[in-house]
Order: C-alpha cells, then structure tokens, then sequence
C-alpha cells in the first residue's frame, strides 16, 4: 500500500491539472447539463452533474481494471522491466504536457475513434439529460470518449502489473478531473481559472516528470530509498 500512494498522488495530479484538456473535451456537454436546469434549481443541478461524473469516473476504473488485467498477465513475463520503462516515460510525456511544453498526447486519440462511433449515438439518445440515471449512463458512456490524456494514463496504469492497481490508479485520475468540471458546470470560475494558471499546471508538471524519472529502472532508485 505504501508503493501505491506516490503512484494515486501522481494519478490525481495528472487529472487535477489535466481538467484543462477536460474542458475541451467535456466542456460542451457540462454546459449542457447546466443549461438544461433552471438557475434556481441548483440542488439537481448539482445532483445531475455529480451522477454524469460518477459514471465518467467508473468507466475509467473499469477501463483501468479489464487493460490491467493485461497488464498483470504480462509482468510475469520477461517484458516486465519493459513495462516499467514504458510507465515512466509515459509519465514523463504526460508531466510535459501538463506544463505545456509538448502536445503530442493527443496523437493517441486515434486509437478509440472506432470505438466511439459505436458509443457516440447512444450517448446522443440519452439527451437532454433529464434524471440521475440518464446522466449515470451518460458519464459512463462519455467516459469512453477518445482522449489522449486518459489513453495515456490508462497505459501507464496498465503497466504497474496490477490489475487492482490499475483500477485504484484511474479512479484516483478521475476524482482528480472531477472538481474542474463541476466548477464548470456549476460556473465557479475561480477554480478553473485557478487551476488553469500556467504556474500551477507547470509545477504539477514538473513533479510528474520527476517521478517519471523516478520511476525508471537503474541505480538511483536504491540510493534514494536508502535515503
């Protein structure tokens, strides 16, 4: 459990600071979700975005669970050290796009667009969102929605060897896009702007590149635990 916290810590940083690429993504549809209720109903409101995001964030565990159980078969084998290097330079990618100095994340976005357009019309069918299940099955569908950051993320959860892991792993990322978009949604400004201050999003990145760094394999590792 003690090996997993830093591994939950970095997941909720990289989806706390990745609610800026949420926003392109989901954006429209949290807009849609506020729109769709009167101002002054602002208790279901809320309910309604908290059921969407529920959804969405199960859908990432449970991706995170079925990939890492791929994941688990493969770190028996002699690939597993492989898997490790792949974590940490996923890790490293990520922390340099969440400060803003590269993008090319989004080029895994191509990888679930079959997926998605099986998915899109179900989850057009299920607007206007109008009760607590309609937007639970939205979330989960949309949590499907080709995304390079949660392809990403999901890989290098996939690759710690774990299936339960995994699991813990993307759950903790959701939680983490989760207060961006109901900042959103409930038009909290402050918080996304906040969170969307390059100085906030380029610390965040840098503490993920280096635990990327970390995370490779090599001498360095036993010196610090040593330590």
């Amino acid at each position: 459990m003690t090996d997993l916290l830093p591994l939950l810590g970095s997941a909720l940083i990289l989806g706390l600071l990745g609610g800026g690429h949420c926003l392109g993504m989901c954006g429209g549809l949290m807009g849609a979700l506020t729109l769709a209720i009167p101002a002054e109903h602002r208790g279901r409101r809320l309910r309604l975005l908290l059921a969407y995001n529920l959804g969405r964030v199960l859908s990432y565990a449970t991706a995170g669970l079925l990939l890492g159980l791929a994941g688990w078969v493969l770190a028996s084998s002699p690939v597993a050290q492989g898997l490790r290097v792949m974590a940490a330079l996923l890790l490293i990618t990520m922390g340099l796009y969440l400060a803003g100095w590269w993008s090319g994340l989004t080029r895994i976005e191509r990888i679930g667009r079959g997926l998605w357009r099986h998915l899109q019309p179900l989850a057009t069918r299920l607007l206007p969102v109008s009760s607590l299940p309609r937007a639970l099955l939205l979330g989960g569908l949309w949590g499907w929605l080709p995304c390079g950051l949660v392809y990403s993320t999901l890989l290098w959860a996939a690759s710690q060897g774990n299936a339960g892991h995994s699991a813990a792993l993307m759950l903790a990322f959701g939680l983490g896009t989760c207060p961006v978009l109901l900042a959103t949604g409930l038009a909290a400004e402050r918080i996304v702007a906040l969170l969307r201050r390059r100085g906030v999003r380029m610390a965040g990145g840098v503490l993920v590149i280096l635990f990327g760094l970390w995370t490779l394999p090599g001498p360095h590792q036993h010196w610090l635990m040593g330590h």
